[in-house]
């Protein structure tokens, strides 16, 4: 990451092409240099003339401060990695690093993984408490172990090992959201909520009003939120990352997709990436992400990729609904969400929905970073 004032995008534009043309020429340069053939060399950049980042809605904070550095030639890693910190540390987003929904017991664990096309190398964490960037530590246990996952107190003793602080992630929001579930989840234990007319007693200015209307929000709609950030490099390189506090409420120990290599996140250098959001356990039982992935290099698009994918993720939930029926609607549709984020190495980009509704974050030279619709499946979820 630079300290360095992010220059406007106007002027990133203006040095691209000269940027373009000197990563080409060094693939060039480099491929004669080791005896191959430049047009070998430049396989994955003759199609493409423009870095790319694609990603959860929730990047685009993080594409607008880091999307120049992959212009100005940044390792693709690095970018996807600054992006989604933005949110890891953002005390206010509920469903990934510090301020995160804790678990039934009040902790907030986080996964997250990291993967580089360029080596097709990867690490990841799971259950990872106490440590502010999750994304950083799996980079750690892909580039200084010989591992790919670590979990629960090992992660945290590597992390500690390789000088990142011990954090308090469970902010005073999120615990009076946890405590407040705690208090309504159940009438048949010692808990007691504080009366209605107590609590809106108690609520005189806005900002407790606001206070108590969030609470309320997520204990009505369970949490399930990540990010994910795939980036095209003008090298040709391709990286993602993605990272998460998991589901609110979870039973301790749970692992969701994001730090499953194939599930959350998964990229190759001779393909493509892609990367999940929603439901983990719908994305670790259709491998979703390496499927598209296969896919692409089958010759699908990405949209088509992703589409696939989710049209698989459907009659899995059918077939699974014979013993766990809340997975499906009185349609057959599925009950939950469930998107994947597309990259190819020409890069064209895709955002796909289970349910409907929603953005994605993309950033390329033409428009900039920005939301774009995401492309559904089946219609939102309660309507038909």
């Amino acid at each position: 990451m630079t300290n360095a004032p992010k220059k406007p995008l106007s002027t990133r534009r203006s040095v691209l092409g000269a940027a373009v043309g000197l990563a080409a020429a060094a693939c060039a340069t480099g491929a004669e240099a080791r005896g191959k053939p430049a047009k070998r060399a430049l396989r994955n950049t003759a199609r493409r003339d423009f870095p790319v980042l694609v990603g959860s809605a929730n990047a685009l904070r993080g594409m607008k401060l880091y999307y120049q550095d992959l212009v100005l030639g940044s390792a693709p890693l690095d970018v996807a990695i600054d992006v989604v910190k933005v949110v890891e540390a953002d005390e206010t987003d509920h469903s990934v690093g510090k301020g995160g929904l804790p678990n039934e017991d009040g902790v907030v664990q986080l996964d997250s993984a990291v993967m580089d096309g360029r080596t097709h190398n990867a690490g990841s964490v799971g259950c990872l408490e106490n440590i502010l960037h999750p994304s950083l530590v799996a980079r750690l246990v892909m580039e200084r172990s010989d591992h790919i996952m670590l979990v629960g107190r090992g992660a945290y003793e590597f992390a500690r090992a390789h000088g990142h602080e011990h954090t308090e992630l469970l902010t005073e929001a999120s615990r009076k959201i946890w405590l407040r579930w705690k208090e309504t989840m159940s009438s048949k234990d010692d808990r007691l909520a504080p009366p209605e007319d107590q609590r809106q007693g108690r609520a005189k200015s806005s900002a407790e009003r606001a206070e108590l209307a969030l609470i309320d929000h997520y204990l009505e709609e369970r949490v399930t939120g990540t990010i994910h950030c795939s980036a095209l490099a003008i090298s040709g390189e391709v990286a993602c990352t993605t990272t998460t506090s998991g589901l609110s409420w979870k039973i301790p120990g749970r692992v969701g997709d994001s730090p499953i290599i194939g599930a959350g996140l998964y990229c190759d250098g001779e393909v493509g990436s892609a990367g999940a959001t929603g439901r983990g356990e719908a994305a670790i039982l259709s491998h979703g992400s390496s499927a598209i992935v296969e896919l692409l290099r089958g010759g699908a698009s990405p949209e088509e990729a992703g589409l696939e994918v989710l049209r698989r993720v459907t009659r899995q939930a059918r077939r699974a609904a014979a013993w766990q029926p809340g997975l499906v609607d009185g349609e057959g549709l599925p009950t939950f969400g469930l998107n994947f984020y597309v990259l190819g190495l020409d890069g064209q980009v895709a955002g796909v929905s289970l349910r409907g509704g929603g953005d994605y974050a993309v950033a390329e030279p033409e428009n900039g970073p920005r939301h774009e619709p995401l492309v559904a499946l089946h219609p939102p979820i309660g309507e038909k």
